[in-house]
């Protein structure tokens, strides 16, 4: 049983619904964009700490299945064409070929775990603190999924001629960011259910 997420409950109390919705999808965009360059390069990793993941997650949550997905299609596509919203690196490709080097996994899971939240959103499980965690908390396992996988089985990291394999890649792809990850969401899963109290006594 669906039920209406953020975004779509406060458009609907205004006029002009669509344009709040597309300038909304818009924001979530260029917020992922601006996350990306808060990048700490690490040592022991080809794979950067950034503040994506939870803007994807927290875009999912409010704008719902297919605008969430959307904002990320839109930010991938704005990559792809070479604009500089990808986390500045010395050593990550730029442009396309991002989506083929270490990182492209975590990239390209973007759509997908926006689209997963938001599908959880619109069942109301960004209602209450718990149900948005266990949203953003499923969210952020397709982020490392398919980052590790991508990782593991796919791409070449500093020029070696196979994959590092799944148990490297979650060595370093997942491991030294889960606690940060999970800190993050338990703080960023408030924001929704935050919103909508405040939504409720506008009401």
């Amino acid at each position: 049983m669906t039920s209406s997420t953020l975004l779509h409950t406060v458009a609907a109390r205004r006029d002009h619904t669509a344009a709040i919705r597309f300038v909304s999808m818009l924001f979530i965009t260029a917020l992922t964009a601006a996350a990306a360059q808060i990048s700490i390069p690490l040592p022991f990793t080809a794979v950067p700490f950034t503040f994506q993941p939870m803007v994807v997650l927290l875009g999912g949550l409010a704008l719902g299945s297919r605008l969430g997905a959307t904002s990320q299609v839109l930010y991938l596509a704005l990559g792809i064409i070479g604009l500089p919203v990808f986390a500045a690196s010395p050593t990550l490709p730029p442009g396309a070929l991002r989506l083929l080097g270490p990182t492209g996994g975590y990239l390209m899971s973007y759509p997908v775990a926006a689209f997963a939240v938001g599908y959880l959103a619109e069942r109301g499980f960004d209602r209450r603190y718990v149900t948005s965690v266990m949203a953003m908390v499923a969210g952020l396992a397709i982020v490392y999924a398919c980052g590790v996988s991508w990782l593991g089985l796919f791409a070449r990291v500093n020029d070696a001629s196979a994959a590092t394999g799944l148990r490297a890649a979650f060595v370093a792809g997942v491991a030294p960011f889960v606690l940060a990850d999970v800190t993050k969401l338990l703080f960023a899963a408030a924001i929704v259910p935050g919103l909508w109290r405040l939504v409720g006594r506008a009401h």
